[in-house]
Order: structure tokens, then sequence, then C-alpha cells
């Protein structure tokens, strides 16, 4: 019987990464996305998005969630459409101040960073959103404190995440409305993953609207991969999705403290 694709990713790693192990006994995470990763590019959609159905299994899925809503009330920010929890520190440049990251958070920061996601680093940052049906963002960047790769695993329901165009970059006297600079969707379904890196991140904005139902079309890119078909209507329920990036300007804890 196939392993599920959660397994062979991990099956790749075992084969190919064990000896990458240096002298405290931790894991060297590759420079780049492993080879065995691209079977998973997004092919219709600029440079480069991987999705990857499946990344956890259900049991994961329930075990994070069960996570996500055991943490301290005082860990959660409400925003216009949406709620957060931070961990690892706010990122600033003149270099994010390190917290520690829970153990069940952590597992994942080492996973995702096993799969070449971040030229080498391990994770160091995690957004945990949590989005209502009828709650979404408006169309943005994630700047430029992070490593340029996002990688985010959606838990509890899936959302339509929307591309479109910077301002600057369309022509003419047109209204630069979020209309007219919609470019493509893709699909994100839970249990999946799903990473940004090159154009899809540095260049392209995304968001997501706030709608209770999605009704598929061929602006889907991903459709296939999804395991959904233009005209599908999904309804959406609450989704807790976990934005894992990695912060390169980080300042070390015990110098702040050794300032008078």
């Amino acid at each position: 019987m196939k392993a599920p694709l959660r397994m062979e990713i991990f099956l790749f790693l075992t084969a190919k990464d064990q000896t990458c192990i240096d002298f405290k006994g931790g894991m060297e995470h590759p420079a780049c996305i492993l080879e065995d990763l691209k079977q998973f590019v997004v092919s219709d959609a600029p440079p480069t998005a991987y999705y990857i159905p499946d990344f956890i299994s259900e049991d994961e899925e329930s075990y994070l969630l069960q996570q996500v809503y055991k943490s301290p009330k005082t860990k959660w920010t409400q925003l216009s459409g949406r709620r957060l929890q931070n961990w690892g520190g706010l990122p600033h440049p003149k270099g994010m101040l390190a917290e520690k990251i829970p153990g069940w958070l952590h597992m994942y920061c080492e996973k995702i960073s096993s799969l070449g996601a971040f030229s080498g680093k391990t994770a160091n940052h995690v957004l945990v959103n949590e989005y209502n049906p009828g709650e979404g963002i408006m169309p943005h960047e994630d700047g430029p404190l992070y490593h340029p790769t996002v990688t985010t695993i959606s838990l509890g329901s899936h959302t339509l995440l929307n591309f479109y165009s910077p301002i600057s970059s369309l022509e003419g006297d047109a209204p630069q409305t979020e209309e007219n600079r919609y470019l493509f969707s893709l699909l994100v379904k839970p249990r999946s993953l799903l990473i940004l890196q090159d154009e899809m991140y540095q260049r392209l904005l995304h968001g997501i609207q706030g709608y209770e139902q999605d009704t598929l079309t061929d602006k889907v890119v991903n459709l296939s991969a999804a395991g959904a078909l233009p005209g599908d209507t999904l309804t959406r329920g609450t989704r807790v999705s976990l934005t894992i990036r990695h912060v390169p300007k980080v300042m070390k804890t015990k110098l702040m403290l050794g300032r008078k």
C-alpha cells in the first residue's frame, strides 16, 4: 500500500538526510527545498508555490487544535477579521528579541525546516491565526523582516488564498481596485502545507476574502492537487493556520539584559 504523502516526505528525509548530523547531535537542515518536494510545485502559478496535501494526519490536526485552544487567553490578540497568537518574539528591524517556542510548535518548526524551506536555518517564529466563517485578511505582503519564505499548516477548515499584483505594477488610468488587481487563488485544505517563495512571496500580495462559502472556478490554480473541481461549493468552518517562518535578525536575550 502506498504511504501517505506526509509519510513519503519523511521517508525521503530519513533516506537522504540521515547523515546531516552535527557534533551537537542536531540535524543540519538542507540549504534548499528537497528535490523530492518539487512534485508538489503548483505549475500554473508563478514561481514558486508548493502545495502538499495531507502533510499532517487527522490525529496531528486534533492535537494541534487542542494545544492552540489550551494556550493562555492572554496569548490571543483580537484583530479585524481574525485573532492570533504570536510565538517566538516580535520581529523588529533592529532584531527580534527571541522567546521560547513551545514544544508542540517547535516540533513542526523542525519538520518544515528539515524540508529545506529556510536555506539551512530553523524556523523561529510562528503566528497562529484563527478565522471564523466570514472573516479574512486584506491583501498584504509579509515584508523584509523574514527570510523570503512563508510556510503554512492549515487546521480545521479550507480557505481560498487570493493573490494580487502590487499596486505599482498596473499601467494606465484605471482605478487600482482589489478586484482588478486580482490574479488567481490557491485552495488550501485542512492538514495541508503551503510553501511560498520567490515571486509568490516577494512580489505578489496575498489575502483572504471574508466569505462563508467559496464557489471554485478555473482561477483556482491547484484544483487537481487539492482534489476539487470547478463549480464545487465549499462551506467554510473555523480555520486555524500555523504560519511558520524564520526571522534572520535576532537579538540575544542575555545581551539585552546586560545593557543599562
